[in-house]
């Protein structure tokens, strides 16, 4: 997890993409959402990312507050919910929105790291 974004087109580490998220009920459904990119997996064909809301989360462990950003026309401020991890590839991808400022990037990234050990 390396703080990396470049408005090139690919997701990289600290950019809000747009991709397809299945929903929580795994049925198949899902919808096109906006997604931080966490990581850069080996070989560089994934990245991880974890799922924006702008749903009230305050006080809940698996969230972190954002704040409001470019990612929503409504200036609506967001969270981040640390408790799904999903893959993007770059055909997957709709667009990028925008970087996360660096601070905010650094509070998810310490929890992601508390939360899954990750070194």
């Amino acid at each position: 997890m390396t703080y990396s974004p470049a408005t090139d087109g690919d997701p990289d580490p600290g950019e809000i993409v747009w991709t397809w998220v299945p929903f929580e009920e795994a049925d198949g459904r899902g919808k096109d959402r906006p997604v931080l990119v966490v990581a850069v997996e080996k070989g560089g064909q994934s990245w991880l990312a974890v799922q924006l809301t702008s749903k009230s989360h305050q006080g809940d462990v698996e969230f972190v507050a954002i704040g409001a950003g470019e990612w929503d026309s409504a200036g609506r401020p967001s969270w981040v919910n640390i408790d799904r991890v999903f893959r993007v590839y770059d055909t997957g991808m709709r667009r990028e929105a925008c970087a996360l400022p660096a601070a905010r990037f650094q509070a998810v990234e310490q929890r992601l790291r508390q939360r899954y050990g990750w070194g």
